[in-house]
C-alpha cells in the first residue's frame, strides 16, 4: 500500500507531462487536416490504399502538423499569455519550458520528414517540409504580426495534407490536388475570420492585426463571401479533374449553397445589426467544420460508386 501511493504520483506526474507535450501539438487541428489526407488517398486510388501506407501518411502527417504546431507555440508563447483563448497552453503556465519545447518540435519535425522519405516517399517529404517551413516561418514568424491578410497566405500550410495525400498514394501530383488544394485554400478565411471576429479584442491587445481587428464587420463579411465563391468554384472544377460522379456533384453543390448562404446570412446580419444582437459568427465557425467535413467525405466516398 505504501508503494503504492508514489507510484500512483509518479503515473499520474508522467500523464500530466505527456498531455501537456500532446497539447503543444494541437491535436483538434492535426484531427481536421488528417481528415482531408486519407479522403485524398481514396481518390488519388480510386479505392482504398493500403492500410501500411496509410498508416504510414497519416503518421507522417500528424508528426509534421505536430511538429509546427509546437513551434508555433514557441514563437507565440508571448502573445499567447495575453489572450484567454491561448493562456491556457502549456508554455504560458510553465508546464514545460521554452527549450525542451522547441527541442520536441524540432524532433517532431525531423521524425516526420524521415519517416515519410523511408515509409512513404521523397515527394511527400519534401511536401511535409514546405508545410512545416510554410507555417512557422511564413505565417508565424513573417505574416501573423505584420498583416491583415496573415491567414489567407500562411493558410496555405493547411492546405498541403491534399497534396501529401495525393502523393503518398501516386508519387506524383496532378491538377486534381490542386483543386483540393484550392478548395482548402479558399475555406480558411472564412473558417477563421469568424473566430477572429470573436476574439477581435485579444487579438487587438496581443498585437496581431487580423482582418476583423482593423476592418468593421460588414468588409470581413463581404470578403468571406467572396472566398467562399471561389470555395465552392474549386470544389466543383475538382469534377471534371477526378472524374467524380454525379453523387459529389450533388452534395457539392448542397454543401457549397448551404455554407454560401451562411456566409450572405452573416453579412446581412452584419450590415443591419442593432445594439446588443449577436452577429452569431461561431454559428459559422462551427459550420466551416461541417462543411469541409462532409465534402471530404463525399470525396472519400465517390470513388466507390458504380455510376
Amino acid at each position: 500500500m505504501r508503494l503504492g501511493v508514489p507510484l500512483a504520483v509518479t503515473l499520474a506526474a508522467v500523464r500530466s507531462r505527456v498531455g501537456a507535450y500532446v497539447a503543444l501539438t494541437k491535436p483538434r487541428i492535426i484531427e481536421l487536416l488528417l481528415v482531408t489526407t486519407l479522403p485524398t488517398m481514396m481518390l488519388a486510388e480510386r479505392g482504398f490504399p493500403s492500410v501500411g501506407l496509410v498508416l504510414g501518411t497519416l503518421v507522417g502527417g500528424a508528426a509534421a502538423a505536430g511538429s509546427a504546431n509546437v513551434l508555433n507555440c514557441y514563437i507565440d508563447r508571448d502573445i499567447d499569455e495575453l489572450m484567454n483563448r491561448t493562456k491556457r497552453r502549456p508554455l504560458v503556465t510553465g508546464e514545460i519550458a521554452p527549450r525542451p519545447a522547441l527541442v520536441f518540435g524540432f524532433v517532431l519535425g525531423l521524425f516526420s520528414l524521415v519517416w515519410f522519405a523511408v515509409l512513404v516517399n521523397l515527394l511527400s517529404a519534401a511536401l511535409a517540409l514546405a508545410a512545416i517551413v510554410m507555417y512557422v516561418v511564413g505565417y508565424t514568424m513573417i505574416l501573423k504580426r505584420r498583416t491583415p491578410q496573415n491567414i489567407v497566405w500562411g493558410g496555405m500550410a493547411g492546405c498541403m495534407p491534399v497534396l501529401i495525400g495525393w502523393s503518398a498514394a501516386t508519387g506524383s501530383l496532378t491538377w486534381a490536388p490542386v483543386a483540393l488544394f484550392g478548395v482548402i485554400f479558399f475555406w480558411t478565411p472564412p473558417h477563421y475570420w469568424p473566430l477572429s471576429m470573436k476574439f477581435r479584442r485579444e487579438y487587438a491587445a496581443a498585437g496581431v492585426p487580423m482582418l476583423p481587428v482593423v476592418a468593421d464587420d460588414v468588409r470581413v463579411s463581404w470578403e468571406m463571401v467572396a472566398y467562399t465563391v471561389g470555395m465552392v468554384a474549386c470544389s466543383l472544377v475538382l469534377v471534371p479533374l477526378a472524374d467524380m460522379t454525379w453523387v459529389y456533384v450533388v452534395a457539392a453543390s448542397v454543401l457549397g449553397l448551404w455554407f454560401l448562404g451562411s456566409t450572405i446570412a452573416l453579412l446581412r446580419r452584419a450590415r443591419h445589426r442593432r445594439p446588443g444582437v449577436k452577429l452569431g459568427e461561431m454559428r459559422l465557425f462551427h459550420g466551416s467544420i461541417t462543411y469541409l467535413t462532409l465534402l471530404f467525405l463525399a470525396v472519400a466516398v465517390d470513388p466507390f460508386l458504380p455510376v
